[in-house]
């Protein structure tokens, strides 16, 4: 397990690509599970998640290669083993979206329960509340979930809350479902837009994309077709390298971020002062002082996501003044904040609440990652301490972001991988 060295106090200067979203690239990569052929995916980031997961699909009889960097192409034979293994499902959350393609391929599946990041409970309720209503049956036996069906029927589903994950296992069942479903309060992050758009290629009916309802006109699986898509941005990356440049200070061109899937993030950084502009090939950002401090609460999607929530505090911790963060989408998710006072950050919880003063400058320290956004959040921490920080369990890092440690080098920041 690695470590990053950063040493803080430069200011960053020049361009930044995105590479494709770690949210959407594991769930169409899923979505192959749907109908047997090569499927194409470019803008795939070299991230660690993506490697699992196209373990887990091999394990089901699904192959991938990789022919040249940012692209993957998967291979489905037809015939599919509905089972994904403990070893792997334990290592990413989003392996629970495998479980409505083979609902809908195979009538059955057995699945692990999840592992990922651990930020709290994360419940699968809504998943199997759906997938229920639309013919399956589910127990567990042994620490897999083990699901059936004689054939997935389409129904009027109304979700309690907008889970991002409970719509795209529902979304990818209904597309080979009898009928039409109708899915009221669904989820409407930009990443459940790249799979919808992705399904609709390969010959789904689904209407009502990045709205809260989504209508699903069911087709036969003969109808679908494997297709080449291009991943979309990722927002969370973006909002990374927003918040590097922010409390450094300089100038970052993030190629290919796309503004309009993260509104209310940059609404929240320009109250900051920070000038941010969409340039159309992706977005200008500028500091040239301190930040002001802001309240910030957590919203399902357009609001602010919680994957910006370590990056927030972050740059709070050096603003002027004091800034409220209020967590309403997950319980636990504050681990890192005793890292973040290991670096001389004032800040305090409360229940889901989190009060930030900010203080001119941190000060560098051993700190470690917890997981991808706390890991994240702590370089961008480092970026701004005087000293030196040693980031350890790096490999958090890895399952999320491409080169990170590359591309910071590449403008300005003194920062470096060691074997710890």
């Amino acid at each position: 397990m690695d470590a990053i060295v950063v040493h803080g106090g430069r200011a960053l200067t020049g361009d930044v690509a995105i590479s494709g979203a770690k949210n959407s690239v594991l769930k169409l990569m899923a979505a192959s599970l749907l109908a047997p052929g090569t499927y194409t995916l470019d803008n795939v980031p070299a991230i660690t998640d993506v490697g699992t997961m196209s373990d887990l699909l091999a394990s089901m009889g699904v192959h991938s290669a990789a022919p040249e960097p940012e692209r993957l192409v998967l291979t489905n034979p037809g015939a599919l083993i509905p089972e994904a293994p403990y070893e792997l499902v334990e290592r990413i959350r989003a392996s629970i979206l495998v479980l409505g393609p083979l609902l809908a391929v195979c009538g059955e599946a057995r699945v692990s329960l999840p592992g990922g990041d651990d930020f709290g409970a994360r419940p699968i309720d809504l998943h199997l509340k759906g997938l229920e209503a639309m013919g399956a049956q589910f127990e567990l036996r042994h620490g897999y979930l083990e699901g059936r069906t004689e054939g997935l029927r389409a129904a009027d589903i109304t979700l309690e809350f907008p889970s991002v994950g409970a719509t795209e296992n529902i979304l990818m069942a209904a597309v080979l479902a009898k009928g039409t479903t109708v899915l009221d309060n669904a989820a409407r992050e930009p990443e459940i837009g790249d799979l919808c758009s992705m399904l609709n290629e390969m010959g789904a009916h689904i209407e009502g994309i990045g709205s809260p309802t989504l209508t699903v006109h069911g087709v036969e699986r003969s109808s679908l077709r494997p297709v080449r898509h291009r991943v979309v941005p990722d927002r969370v990356e973006a909002a990374t390298y927003v918040a590097a440049v922010s409390v450094t200070g300089g100038e970052l061109h993030l190629r290919d971020a796309q503004a309009g899937h993260m509104d209310n993030f940059l609404r929240k950084v320009r109250e900051m002062g920070v000038t941010v502009t969409d340039t159309g090939a992706g977005l200008m950002v500028l500091s040239t002082g301190r930040l002001r401090a802001v309240d910030v609460q957590t919203m399902p999607y357009p609001g602010v996501a919680t994957d910006y929530k370590p990056l927030i505090a972050t740059m709070l911790s050096v603003s002027d003044g004091v800034g409220i963060v209020t967590e309403n989408l997950f319980a636990g998710r504050f681990r890192y904040v005793e890292e973040l006072l290991r670096m001389g950050a004032d800040l305090r919880t409360d229940g889901h609440h989190m009060v930030v003063r900010g203080v001119r400058r941190l000060s560098g320290a051993p700190v470690r990652a917890h997981d991808i956004r706390a890991g994240a959040a702590l370089v961008v921490a480092g970026l701004v301490a005087d000293g030196t920080t040693i980031l350890s369990d790096a490999h958090h890092l890895d399952r999320g972001y491409a080169r990170m440690v590359d591309k910071l080098s590449a403008v300005g920041a003194a920062i470096s991988r060691v074997p710890a």
